[in-house]
């Protein structure tokens, strides 16, 4: 059995003999989608972590059995054309959690204690020329007495609410936007005006993409700051650099772009205010969860090859 892995660098370097043992495996760094059906032609099971392999492809790869998504998200493969071409696809749930929190708090925490700004200072030797033993020329703010939003209440947000209860946070889950909110949330709108942190969980679709644009930033508190783990389009990019700049809102911390990598000219990737932390969408991608991820790929064909439907999508 033939396996062809079409991003490898998205795994950090992480063993992959877990799938080696699984049948003859040929390893990309990175793919572009014209060489996928040349890099492909004669695998069994591909796997791809972001590398679009549509209907085209899929015509092209008659020994094609098995896509296994190395990621939760399906966007970049053809569901449609996999069915139309009776190919399996499987993808990896929940593997992430422990990551995408904790990166969720660092960013909560270091915007809330102004942690980078202190660090910066440090290295700049501003602690050094100090008149007492510490400064204190930003704000330190607690976790605990906040009132912090769950946008998305899924796996993710669920482990996100619990952490924050554990920080003595009140959490407070939002219904989703436009809708009447159901037992133990709280409208979209409330949940906006009344959070001093809103952590955002949610997937993008039509319906969640912009949803929290200039309007929704406006009715935030000036001294809420927002968090988006999830994907980037969900928080509109420009309008959220103008609030930022124009303290409309006191800081964000952001892990997603709409377009990724960043783009030169995206507003986000161009703000420069210490009230802006922006990292390259590394929530996910912890040394443990990528290990769990390599590990669930391995069961998913194992499970193909004996007939058994794990994690199947198509």
């Amino acid at each position: 059995m033939n396996i062809t892995v079409l991003d490898a660098a998205t795994l950090a370097n992480t063993s992959l003999d877990a799938l080696a043992q699984l049948g003859k495996l040929t390893c990309y760094d990175l793919t572009a989608k014209e060489q996928v059906v040349e890099r492909c032609q004669d695998a069994d099971i591909v796997i791809s972590n972001k590398v679009v392999i549509d209907q085209h492809a899929m015509s092209k790869l008659t020994n094609l059995k098995l896509i296994c998504v190395a990621a939760t998200g399906t966007n970049n493969i053809d569901l449609s054309a996999a069915k139309e071409h009776n190919i399996a696809v499987t993808n990896v749930a929940g593997y992430s959690t422990p990551s995408v929190v904790q990166h969720t708090f660092t960013l909560i925490t270091n915007l809330l204690g102004n942690t980078h700004r202190y660090i910066n200072d440090c290295q700049q030797g501003l602690w050094q020329q100090s008149p007492m033993f510490c400064r204190l020329d930003y704000s330190f703010n607690e976790i605990a007495g906040k009132t912090l939003a769950i946008v998305g209440y899924g796996s993710l947000g669920k482990a996100v609410a619990d952490v924050a209860r554990a920080f003595g946070a009140n959490v407070i889950i939002s219904e989703r936007k436009g809708q009447t909110p159901r037992e133990g949330r709280v409208s979209f709108n409330d949940a906006l005006t009344t959070a001093d942190i809103i952590s955002v969980h949610c997937p993008l679709t039509d319906e969640t993409r912009n949803q929290i644009a200039a309007a929704e930033l406006s009715m935030m508190k000036p001294s809420a700051i927002i968090i988006n783990t999830a994907r980037g389009g969900i928080i509109n990019e420009a309008d959220l650099a103008d609030a930022l700049a124009n303290n409309i809102i006191a800081g964000a911390g952001v892990d997603v772009l709409s377009k990724e990598p960043a783009e030169q000219e995206n507003p986000l990737a161009l703000y420069k205010g210490a009230n802006l932390l922006l990292t390259p969408h590394i929530a996910w991608a912890s040394q443990e969860s990528i290990v769990r991820l390599v590990n669930e790929i391995a069961l998913n064909i194992q499970a193909f090859n004996q007939g058994e439907t794990r994690n199947r999508l198509v």
